[in-house]
């Protein structure tokens, strides 16, 4: 199983450390005697979830007629959302995801194909206005593009490819402070299974991966 890396860990302490230092900061700053920027700026929130990948995997045949299955390794990875909301049932996002992975092939790769996966997507966001256990709750739906970049080391010669993407999400944010909280989450994608622009691999099933993810939200 995959890992997100170290770096990427540790630059995501570090943004969580500095996001919830400098947002009081900065909107008491940016806001400072203009009412209508500050009324913008306490719609938008920026959060990082850390998040599990459980892909399905799929199984079909290939153009040569060989029978071919595909299977992506549970993994853990980094989702970043940034949010408007100008109301409860009206409100968007875009979303960045990144998780490495192995994309194991029955057939003519041995060992699989180590693989950076980011999403890049934008949505629509619902706040129902009825608390969920102490939480606000959320709904949101989206489509975007997910690009799969095989690394240069484990990635078996292969060449990046980028796959439409659709999502949903649910969860729940909880405040801390005025400027701090805590999200919950559940969201699942849809794509088609990446052959990498190889033929041989092309089986032209579509799968889905599930990310439970926790995190931190700032805001403005």
């Amino acid at each position: 199983m995959s890992i997100v890396s170290r770096p990427l860990r540790a630059w995501s302490v570090v943004f969580c450390l500095f996001a919830t230092l400098a947002a009081p900061v900065a909107h008491a700053q940016a806001t400072s005697g203009n009412p209508a920027l500050e009324k913008q700026l306490s719609r938008l929130d920026l959060a990082l979830n850390g998040i599990g990948s459980f892909t399905k995997g799929v199984s079909g045949t290939n153009y040569l007629g060989v029978p071919l299955s595909q299977d992506g390794s549970n993994t853990f990875g980094a989702l970043l959302s940034i949010r408007y909301t100008k109301s409860p049932y009206l409100g968007g996002e875009f979303n960045y995801t990144y998780a490495r992975y192995t994309q194991n092939y029955s057939q003519y790769i041995v060992g699989g194909a180590q693989t950076n996966a980011s999403e890049y997507s934008v949505g629509y966001v619902a706040h129902p206005p009825h608390p969920l256990f102490g939480a606000q709750p959320f709904i949101a739906g989206g489509f975007g593009t997910t690009a799969f970049r095989p690394t240069t080391g484990g990635g078996q010669g292969l060449k990046s490819q980028a796959r439409m993407t659709y999502y949903y999400a649910v969860g729940l944010d909880k405040d801390i402070t005025p400027h701090f909280g805590v999200r919950a989450q559940l969201r699942q994608t849809f794509y088609k299974a990446p052959d990498f622009g190889q033929n041989y691999l092309t089986i032209e099933q579509h799968t889905w991966t599930i990310e439970p993810g926790f995190g931190f939200v700032i805001r403005f």
